[in-house]
């Protein structure tokens, strides 16, 4: 199943590390035939990081666990240029962040967790910049609504004022927000997706 939220018409990821050499034209390491429906990556512990030039890069920042916690994730997620112009990440977005994919339970992240993040993280920036229609690098409360429904959610206007109300800062919504708040919708999905299953 995929999650709405990420993936889909976003699927040609253009994010880039420092240190990669990619073409242009060139798919982002990682992605192919080993993706979900939906563009998302498939959870595998049997990664093999052999060649794979993030492999480098998260080991660079992880720690001697070769795990990257909260503030590990800031560091490297601040230092690969994926918020672009907006600002960094918070130490609170990175904590939910990890804990979305955290299946583990260890409160970090393995290299394969990182993947899919970095995988979802780059289609929520493309959403938000396609979304933000007058390239303020906020999100108003009319784009956040069309940007909800692009990510497959149907939401009540209730919620989506009170989605607005918890992640706005004066009406406006800031990349580190929208973020925070793709994570809660698609931790949400996935609690209705598996209480719907039992």
């Amino acid at each position: 199943m995929a999650y709405p939220g990420y993936g889909g018409g976003f699927g040609d990821f253009s994010g880039q590390m420092p240190g990669m050499q990619l073409q242009i034209g060139q798919p982002m390491p990682g992605t192919g035939p080993n993706l979900l429906p939906g563009g998302y990556p498939a959870y595998s512990d049997s990664y093999s990081s052999a060649g794979d030039p993030m492999w480098t890069y998260f080991t660079a920042v992880a720690g001697q666990d070769g795990e990257v916690d909260a503030e590990e994730l800031q560091k490297c997620l601040t230092q690969s240029g994926i918020s672009g112009t907006y600002s960094p990440f918070s130490l609170e977005t990175c904590r939910i962040m990890i804990a979305m994919l955290d299946r583990d339970y260890t409160g970090k992240m393995r290299f394969s967790e990182f993947k899919e993040l970095w995988a979802a993280l780059n289609a929520w920036k493309q959403n938000f910049m396609t979304i933000d229609q007058d390239q303020s690098g906020t999100v108003e409360h009319h784009e956040l609504n069309q940007a909800i429904a692009a990510m497959g959610y149907r939401l009540s206007p209730q919620t989506l004022t009170a989605i607005v109300k918890r992640y706005s800062k004066n009406g406006r919504i800031f990349f580190d927000d929208y973020v925070a708040c793709c994570v809660k919708l698609r931790a949400l999905t996935g609690l209705t997706s598996q209480s719907s299953m039992a």
